[in-house]
C-alpha cells in the first residue's frame, strides 16, 4: 500500500469515480457519521465483527475504536510504519510493520504482544487462509510471501513471488492471488505447495493496488492506478471487464451481504461494482472525502469505515501534501 506517513493528493476538489450518480446505487449508502482520531499517518484498516472493533494501521501502532461505545484507543499496540492489521480467530490480531520488517501478533482485547515475527522486506498486506490456518504476509519490497502460523507464533517459511507486491486474497481452496504492482499482473499461489502456479497479465492496468474476490463466482477485481478496475476470472485469468474508476485507489472490498465490490478512491469517492447482469459493471459511486483511499467493511452491520484527514498545500519546492493536525477522522458509510 501507499506510504502511510505522507499522502500524495490532488489539490482540486473530489471528482466522481464514474459518470453514474449516487442515486444510481441500488442501495442508499452514504457517509452517515465521522469518528475523530489521533494525528498521524495511516494505511489499511480492518473490522473485527465479533469484537465490534475497528483497527487502523498507523505510523506508530494500531488505533482501536469500539464500534458500539465509540471509545477510541489511540495506540492499542505500538509498531513502526504499520501497513496492515488483521483480526484472527482465537482473540488475536496481526500487524505488518514496514519500519522494521516484522509482524506483531497481539491480544485483541489488551493489546499485549504475543510475539514479534521476522518477515521479508517491507511487509504490506496480509490475508488469513482458514483452510491451512496460516497468515500470508505480503512482503512488498522483498517480492515474497512470509507464512505465519498464529497458533505457534512462528513462520514455517516463505514463498518466492518476485516483483513489488501489493494486496492478497485467498479463495478458501488452497490458492492465493497477489497483485504484482511493477509487473501489472496477478500471481496465483498454491499455498500448500508454496509456489507460484500462474501469472495473470493485467492489460491496461498500471500499478495494481487493491484486490478483492467473490469466492462464490470466482471473480477478482483489481484496482489500478490509471483509474481502471479490471474484472478477472480467478480460474484462468480471463479479463471480463475494464471499468473506469477514480484516482488514487488503494483498496478493494467484496461485500457478500450486498454482492457488491467497493473500491475506495482517494480523490473522494467509492466505486461500486455489481454483477447483477452477469457482466461486472459500475453501478454507482458513494461520495466520501479527499484522501479516503482505504476502507474496512463490518460484515455484520454492512457499514464501511474509511480513514482520512485534511491536507495542507505543499511547501515551495516540495511535492508532498501533509496532514493538517487535528483533522484525522474515520468516515462511516452506511444506510441513509
Amino acid at each position: 500500500m501507499r506510504n502511510i506517513t505522507v499522502c500524495f493528493i490532488a489539490v482540486s476538489a473530489a471528482l466522481s469515480c464514474h459518470p453514474s450518480a449516487l442515486a444510481d446505487v441500488p442501495v442508499n449508502l452514504g457517509v452517515i457519521s465521522t469518528i475523530a482520531g489521533p494525528d498521524g499517518g495511516w494505511d489499511l484498516a480492518a473490522v473485527d465483527p465479533d469484537g465490534h472493533r475497528l483497527f487502523i494501521a498507523r505510523s506508530n501502532g494500531v488505533t482501536a475504536i469500539d464500534l458500539e461505545s465509540g471509545k477510541v484507543t489511540p495506540k492499542l499496540v505500538g509498531g513502526k510504519r504499520l501497513h496492515a492489521v488483521l483480526p484472527l480467530p482465537g482473540g488475536k490480531v496481526l500487524t505488518t510493520n514496514g519500519g522494521d520488517n516484522t509482524s506483531t501478533l497481539f491480544d485483541t482485547e489488551t493489546g499485549s504482544t504475543i510475539a514479534s515475527i521476522p518477515t521479508g522486506i517491507d511487509p504490506d498486506d496480509a490475508a488469513y487462509d482458514a483452510a491451512s490456518g496460516l497468515v500470508l504476509v505480503v512482503d512488498g519490497g522483498g517480492g515474497d510471501i512470509t507464512l505465519i502460523d498464529p497458533k505457534t507464533a512462528s513462520s514455517p517459511g516463505r514463498i518466492p513471488v518476485g516483483g513489488k507486491l501489493e494486496a492478497a486474497v485467498v479463495d478458501g481452496h488452497g490458492r492465493a492471488f497477489v497483485n504484482v504492482e511493477d509487473k501489472g499482473e496477478i500471481a496465483v499461489i498454491d499455498i500448500a505447495a508454496r509456489k507460484v502456479t500462474a501469472r495473470y497479465p493485467l492489460t491496461d492496468c498500471e500499478r495494481p493496488t487493491g484486490l478483492a474476490l467473490n469466492p462464490s463466482t470466482g471473480l477478482l477485481i483489481a484496482a489500478c492506478a490509471n483509474k481502471k478496475a479490471l474484472a478477472v476470472q480467478s480460474k484462468d485469468g480471463t479479463v471480463t471487464a475494464n471499468l473506469a474508476i477514480g484516482e488514487r485507489p488503494d483498496g478493494a472490498i467484496y461485500d457478500a451481504g450486498r454482492n457488491f465490490f467497493f473500491i475506495p478512491c482517494g480523490e473522494g469517492n467509492i466505486a461500486v461494482i455489481g454483477e447483477t447482469t452477469g457482466q461486472p459493471a459500475i453501478v454507482g459511486t458513494i461520495a466520501t472525502a479527499n484522501g479516503a483511499r482505504t476502507a474496512a467493511l463490518d460484515s455484520k452491520t454492512g457499514k464501511i469505515y474509511l480513514p482520512t484527514a485534511d491536507f495542507s498545500p505543499p511547501a515551495e519546492g516540495d511535492k508532498r501534501h501533509k496532514v493538517i493536525p487535528g483533522t484525522f477522522r474515520v468516515l462511516v458509510v452506511g444506510q441513509k
